[in-house]
């Protein structure tokens, strides 16, 4: 395998942990429009897709545009309260901007709350660049997201790795014909995971250490 020289990963479940996160502001935004709250592991099995998702089908379409304005305001603060790195996390960044790769981010998330994640927990300065899907007409696992990143960079496919936590980063990752590496510490089964036969699937984010 050629070296690649431009690393992409996806966020939430890959990078960190957020889940409480999203499960307070969706519970919240359910509660404050008479809905009844969502277990933590319906609320997580749905994460990843973009906002919408998190609503369905509980909440008539008409609603939608209401109860997703109640969770984005209230999501600012439990992002805050409730994120927290994975292990691993920080030791493989440093390693990876010590040996001079590019790095990237690819998050189906809207570009604000990606970015105070990034800047609360301290790793926005390890990424060269983010990208996120409300920049985009797609959401993976449409690869446009990722041809994107490769194009800024201008790179080829062949010099490109993506790393993320969902059975829909190996479909995007295959779609863009990029190698893609899966650590189940998402949403994802190790059975949905495996269905899709991404590149490789690593057990820790420090197993990444070992292949570059």
């Amino acid at each position: 395998m050629k070296k690649p020289k431009l690393i992409i990963f996806d966020l939430d479940g890959t990078l960190v942990d957020a889940y409480k996160a999203i499960a307070s502001s969706v519970n919240f935004s359910l509660l404050s429009l008479g809905y009844p709250a969502k277990k933590f592991l319906a609320i997580k099995r749905s994460v990843g897709w973009g906002e919408a998702r998190l609503f369905f089908p509980e909440v008539d379409k008409k609603y939608l545009g209401k109860i997703i304005n109640i969770y984005r305001r209230h999501h600012k603060r439990a992002l805050l309260k409730y994120s927290r790195i994975l292990p691993g996390t920080l030791r493989v960044l440093k390693y990876l901007r010590k040996n001079n790769y590019k790095l990237a981010i690819a998050s189906n998330r809207p570009t604000k709350y990606c970015l105070i994640i990034l800047r609360h927990l301290g790793l926005l300065k390890y990424f060269d660049y983010v990208l996120c899907a409300d920049k985009l007409k797609y959401k993976k696992p449409h690869p446009q997201i990722l041809r994107r990143i490769i194009r800024h960079f201008k790179v080829t496919p062949g010099r490109t790795v993506y790393i993320g936590d969902m059975a829909i980063d190996a479909q995007a990752g295959k779609r863009a014909k990029i190698r893609a590496i899966i650590v189940p510490t998402g949403s994802s089964s190790k059975k949905e995971i495996a269905r899709e036969k991404p590149w490789k699937v690593i057990a820790r984010q420090t197993d990444l250490l070992r292949l570059f």
